[in-house]
């Protein structure tokens, strides 16, 4: 199974937008994908998934990341690096069967303009010491919100050569 993760927990945003291009985008190439975003993570996730506690609300997005062989995912920059709820995310999953082994390729985004390259660094510090496999070609979108259409589309040239570079290196990956 491929999940594609929307790694923040805020509302309406970017990362979800985005998420959801590259589950098209997969799907016009005859992959199948899920999204998974932290939205959908308990409200009390920090009380009851962490330090070997499981909740019954969480084990749909335990069951999610265990069948997952293949993550992409969709980072958005929150102070420098990546969200808070990410980290919190890796720490409630069960170790070391949710990530060991798997493979990752991993976006970044801001509002700015470097598109989370530390966040994406920091990341991937983390993905290896969770023991993933993170595919070489990060890619890093600068101003976001100028980037998608009104249906949810990148349009811009150089930010399309490298998504869909980006795509064809997943599905080979």
């Amino acid at each position: 199974m491929i999940t594609l993760l929307a790694a923040t927990n805020r509302e309406e945003s970017f990362t979800l937008k985005l998420t959801r291009y590259y589950q098209k985008r997969l799907a016009e190439l005859g992959i199948e994908t899920n999204v998974l975003s932290l939205t959908s993570l308990p409200h009390n996730l920090i009380s009851s998934d962490l330090y070997g506690k499981r909740s019954a609300e969480f084990q749909p997005v335990q069951d999610q990341v265990t069948a997952t062989t293949k993550f992409l995912f969709v980072i958005p920059e929150y102070n420098g690096s990546f969200p808070g709820i990410l980290k919190t995310f890796i720490d409630a999953c069960k170790f070391p069967e949710s990530f060991y082994g798997k493979k990752a390729a991993l976006t970044g985004i801001s509002s700015g303009k470097y598109g989370n390259i530390r966040g994406i660094d920091h990341f991937t510090g983390v993905c290896h010491y969770v023991g993933m496999h993170v595919m070489p070609l990060r890619i890093h979108i600068p101003a976001i919100h100028k980037e998608l259409d009104e249906h949810g589309n990148l349009f811009m040239e150089d930010t399309l050569r490298f998504t869909n570079q980006q795509i064809n290196q997943f599905i080979t990956f």
